[in-house]
């Protein structure tokens, strides 16, 4: 039997990050966590390109273009999509995860999923390093481990 196990062993190969400039104050957080946890794993500053979008709806896109261009290994996306008093979060959110899948799934390469939906700011906050960890390092983890574990299936 075969068994395939992805691991955090530093992989080959450039990173994207795809991130919202909507929530600033959280995907900037999303985002120190996410470079730093690609460091600690030992991917350089100078293997990260980062992509700056007006809002979490926009990411999916961006995402998937990078991916087309065969240079990166992965990309990550970071957003926070916060519930209001009207359904505009619940289309954001729901397109934003449809497109960043849609990204993954055309392209081959891993499109990471790392925007927050939550249900106000002080979630976002814990969920962006304050509290509760920090989304973006596990997005960053997630595309380390979906890089190797792809590596070891094309072998």
């Amino acid at each position: 039997m075969n068994q395939y196990i992805g691991d955090f062993s530093p992989p080959a190969g450039r990173f994207a990050i795809v991130a919202s400039r909507f929530n600033a104050m959280v995907t900037e957080a999303l985002l120190s966590g996410c470079r730093d946890a690609l460091a600690r794993h030992g991917i350089a500053d100078d293997r990260i390109d980062v992509a700056w979008v007006p809002g979490s709806f926009e990411i999916p896109l961006v995402a998937r273009k990078l991916a087309e261009t065969g240079r990166y290994a992965a990309v990550i996306c970071l957003g926070c999509v916060i519930r209001g008093e009207t359904s505009h979060y619940d289309h954001v959110a729901g397109q934003a995860a449809a497109g960043v899948m849609q990204a993954g799934l055309a392209t081959g390469v891993p499109v990471i999923f790392g925007i927050l939906t939550t249900e106000n700011v002080e979630q976002a906050l814990n969920r962006s390093g304050l509290k509760s960890g920090n989304k973006g390092a596990d997005a960053a983890l997630a595309a380390i481990e979906m890089v190797n574990l792809l590596a070891q299936i094309e072998q």
